[in-house]
């Protein structure tokens, strides 16, 4: 599509269901009840003069441009405050109107500066644009922004400047700050010419701000105020096309703005029903990493990794690699090679690698990183409810009443969906946060939790059952809800089991730490609050009892009767873009796509006469697995699609002796990560802005991804997968991403009705997709549950086998921070470093006082694995007893620490709870130089005359 603005109706819609009709300048229009004037104005084409409104705002009536008459009332009202109603006659251009608006604009011209032509946003501006709509030709006035003249720009945020001469004090900043971010750090100073946007700090400027770099308040400005660099940098776009963001599980729509090849920006779209036109600082701003200088774009290959890598042609890899795989399984058997698929790459892809690992390699050794993050949530919703992915779409949360977050930090590692669960509280739901951490939802602006339950890390399943306990024993179970949806019988031994006095929350006190009362009065307010709805994230699964506790998590929503509507149910807040669409595409070593079991003869056939192959019906080898025969030398290669597993897996030691035995490591990548100082060939990757696909968000909601610019590296993944599947002897011939959906769908109960032009046309579809559901499912297990029966399962709590003891006291817990993304591959490579140059080790003062630390200095955090060193950050938003670090920059390699104990049904780490101490430290452990020193001696890249 060409460029050109998005429409802006002015107000947002009305939800109304009531019709109104009236006529706009002679001609009849029905709108619901509620819509203003000027809503209903540009719903037939009418354009009616504004600057303060914009239909992601709420009408504000503050610039008085859009005045309107209407027969029969006063005056000249604003058209944008001004609701329909039946038999209403209006007027929006007489002489009267037109004279009025010219004034109005006369004074807003006389404060601003006149050089359009030199702009940022010549071309581009609303202020520019209603000035010709309201036929202002001659200003009468001087200009009285003289006092603006003086002011410098605030250029302190690395993504926009903020120039106030060219405010109009519109407001729209400000409100876009509170009403779509719920930040609130903008506000208005002073009044009539002297009144201006403030950050609200001493130094006055956006990055000392609260600012969050969300984008909104740039997205409102009407004018240059607010303008991005690379906007002014680059020059207005010439064209634009609507893609999908591929940072985290939200899975936001943007507009990418290009001049030629180039990207100018990413603006979110506002018809994104993942994001509804709002967006984060990853999302709107930090892309420069797909242009970033470190970027590899041509194939490398070499002998062992001591030596340093040779640049070759695409063949002489693709050739390479097939030879060493061969060569490999020649030596040590079939199964002694295997792969990992990326929750990053599209759903096309994931699902060519599995199928190459299956039908080339002839072996079921696949994974993905969700067995690190989300497996659990796959199993233990699949057990209870018959299908492994959450039950809502993003926009039930408008519905819900009460919010349990357990286990998850929407504000840091979901903002988008963070946001519009402020704004729902805002309006008065209330929230339960059960974290070990006190998160900004605890208490933020203009929300509060009703209950913050601290809980010791580990815990989260005596929590679970001491909360179902008050809902049994005090009579607050859905009985109807569970004789006619769940099996009774099931539900009594669990209603049994829950009711001991043993899980009651006064007794399970000294293992949660979590007062009895308030935790009595958080399961009261879930059960008995009205529509209740729970979101949990990896402080739920990453646990070595992670399956016990998402099932513990769907028995008390069943319990209660929250599944089935909107504003209730189960939602796991995924971590990355396409980690529910790489489970989804059969990424697991257990499972083809559809979450089929591979020992299930009729859905292997399905396959195999698709495929013309036979499949191995025994399940492959999982990533921890896959380390342990590499070290018993067993396992001798690895395809590794677009995941870093050195950095982000648990145990570092064992994953980097699990790659140095290997024979032979195929990492495709866009950057040399960790995880290739261990490889032997490196395949150059592609970004999301290369490539034509689709990702899965956490909403199971299936979105298109567009191609805006040619790969640097020559090829899409897709691409890459497969040549290297022909090189392998495979004779597939995709044409296009397209051709892998269609094949999907063919396979794949679950998307069967999945096609790219039904995407196109529809912009997104949520899984099951098929006959039944031809327009998809939003929300999951209204008359009944995808297994039949809901299914109670006894959670009994077992402590995990890491203790805390005299040699390690304290207990370490992990998590991500707004501004960085993963193992911080993409966002290292940006700006936000900005806000985030290093890893902090966040420590309770009174812990810090006793071990005589002091904040910002080094602080050596040890366990029974390893030890590394960091800056520590002292802080009360951890309880005593209780440390916190993020794992976004590889140099702290926060995971040296981590044990090897993992989920007891799936294997996810237990990357959420590590006995450790903390001391003093002058600077990098003995680990970290070692390690520092091979990544040096690991990227050395030869001399391109040398290579040939």
């Amino acid at each position: 599509m060409g460029y050109e603005r998005q429409p802006d109706f002015g107000t947002p819609a009305s939800s109304s269901e009531e019709q109104v009709t009236l006529t706009i300048d002679g001609r009849p229009v029905t709108v619901p009840a509620g819509t203003t004037v000027m809503r209903a104005a540009a719903e037939i084409g009418t354009a009616i003069p504004k600057l303060c409104a914009t239909d992601s705002l709420k009408q504000f009536g503050s610039c008085r441009l859009c005045l309107v008459e209407i027969d029969g009332a006063r005056g000249t009202p604003a058209s944008c405050t001004t609701p329909v109603a039946p038999g209403m006659t209006v007027h929006t251009q007489t002489p009267r109107l037109q004279k009025l608006r010219k004034g109005v604009m006369e004074l807003y011209i006389s404060d601003h500066p006149l050089d359009c032509l030199t702009c940022a946003a010549n071309g581009d501006c609303e202020l520019q644009d209603q000035a010709g709509a309201v036929g202002l030709r001659d200003v009468r006035y001087g200009y009285q922004g003289a006092n603006h003249l003086g002011q410098a720009k605030d250029r302190s945020n690395p993504y926009f400047d903020f120039e106030s001469s060219k405010c109009i004090v519109c407001s729209r900043c400000v409100r876009a700050c509170e009403e779509v971010q719920g930040t609130f750090a903008l506000t208005i100073q002073g009044r009539g010419f002297g009144s201006k946007v403030s950050a609200g700090t001493a130094d006055d400027d956006f990055l000392s701000s609260e600012c969050v770099s969300c984008g909104a308040c740039v997205q409102a400005c009407p004018t240059a105020t607010l303008s991005e660099k690379s906007l002014i940098e680059i020059g207005t776009p010439e064209r634009s096309v609507v893609t999908t963001c591929a940072y985290c599980g939200v899975g936001c729509t943007f507009r990418a703005e290009m001049r030629g090849e180039q990207l100018v920006r990413m603006v979110p779209w506002k018809d994104g029903k993942a994001n509804r036109g709002h967006s984060c600082v990853k999302g709107r701003f930090a892309w420069g990493y797909a242009q970033h200088e470190e970027r590899i774009t041509r194939p490398m290959i070499r002998a062992s990794i001591d030596q340093p890598w040779q640049e070759v042609s695409w063949e002489q890899a693709f050739a390479h690699a097939a030879s060493e795989l061969k060569r490999i399984q020649a030596k040590y058997g079939q199964r002694s090679i295997g792969g990992i698929t990326s929750s990053r790459c599209t759903n096309e892809e994931t699902f060519l690698v599995q199928k190459l690992i299956r039908a080339g390699f002839g072996n079921n050794n696949v994974d993905t990183c969700a067995r690190v993050c989300h497996s659990p949530t796959g199993y233990g919703l699949k057990t209870t409810f018959g299908t492994s992915a959450g039950t809502q779409d993003f926009d039930s949360v408008e519905h819900t009443d009460v919010m349990l977050v357990i286990g998850a930090n929407p504000t840091d590692a979901h903002p988008v969906f963070g946001s519009r669960m402020k704004k729902r509280l805002r309006e008065g739901a209330k929230l339960i946060v059960i974290d070990p951490r006190r998160t900004d939802l605890v208490r933020s602006p203009h929300i509060e939790a009703a209950h913050h339950l601290p809980l010791r890390p580990g815990t989260n399943v005596a929590v679970l059952t001491a909360m179902a306990h008050v809902v049994v024993t005090e009579g607050l179970a859905d009985e109807a809800f569970i004789r006619e949806r769940c099996d009774w019988d099931e539900y009594r031994d669990w209603a049994e089991f829950v009711s001991h006095e043993r899980n009651s929350p006064e007794t399970l006190a000294p293992v949660t730490l979590v007062d009895p009362a308030e935790l009595r009065a958080a399961a009261r307010l879930y059960a008995t609050g009205g529509n209740g709805a729970i979101y949990y994230g990896l402080g739920v699964t990453e646990h070595s009892q992670g399956s016990s506790t998402v099932m513990a998590i769907a028995n008390l929503a069943m319990a209660t009767g929250n599944i089935g509507r909107p504003g209730v149910g189960v939602n796991p807040l995924r971590g990355q873009n396409n980690v529910q669409g790489a489970c989804d595409m059969g990424s697991f070593p257990h499972e083809l796509s559809g979450y089929r079991h591979i020992s299930d003869g009729a859905t292997r056939a399905l396959f195999e006469q698709d495929w013309g192959v036979d499949l191995d019906p025994e399940p492959g080898l999982r990533i921890p697995n896959m380390l342990d025969a590499a070290v018993d030398g067993s396992f001798k290669a690895i395809y590794i699609q677009g995941e870093d597993i050195l950095q982000s897996d648990p145990d570092t030691r064992h994953v980097s002796a699990g790659l140095a035995a290997m024979e032979c490591v195929i990492v495709q990548d866009l950057f040399l990560n960790e995880t290739a100082n261990y490889a032997h060939i490196f395949l150059p990757g592609s970004t999301f802005l290369e490539k034509d696909g689709t990702f899965t968000n956490a909403e199971r909601r299936i979105q298109p991804v567009r191609k805006v610019m040619t790969p640097l590296n020559g090829y899409a993944d897709w691409e890459v997968t497969q040549e290297l599947a022909r090189a392998m002897g495979l004779d597939w011939n995709y044409a296009h991403p397209g051709e892998i959906m269609d094949e999907i769908a063919r396979l794949t109960p679950s998307f069967a009705g999945v096609n790219f032009r039904r995407l196109d046309e529809a912009g997104s579809l949520q899984w099951p997709v098929n006959e039944a559901a031809p327009q998809g499912t939003p929300t999951m297990h209204i008359d009944g549950f995808v297994r039949g029966k809901g299914k109670f399962v006894v959670t009994d709590y077992v402590p995990t086998d890491e203790k805390t003891g005299p040699r390690f006291p304290l207990l370490l817990t992990t998590g991500r921070i707004l501004s960085h993304y993963n193992v911080g591959a993409q966002t290292r490579r940006t700006a936000n470093t900005a806000w985030h140059p290093e890893d902090r080790l966040e420590i309770h003062p009174v812990d810090a006082e006793d071990r005589g630390l002091k904040d910002g200095e080094w602080v050596r955090l040890a366990s029974r694995s390893g030890e590394t060193t960091l800056r520590a950050l002292i802080t009360d938003r951890v309880a005593p007893g209780v440390v916190y670090t993020t794992f976004h920059h590889p140099a702290t390699q926060a995971n040296v620490v981590t044990t090897d104990f993992s989920d007891w049904a799936t294997n996810c780490p237990e990357y959420k709870v590590t006995a450790v101490q903390v001391t003093p430290s002058n600077g990098p452990t003995d680990w970290q130089e070692d390690y520092e020193a091979l990544s040096e001696r690991s990227r050395r890249i030869a001399p391109l005359e040398a290579a040939e």
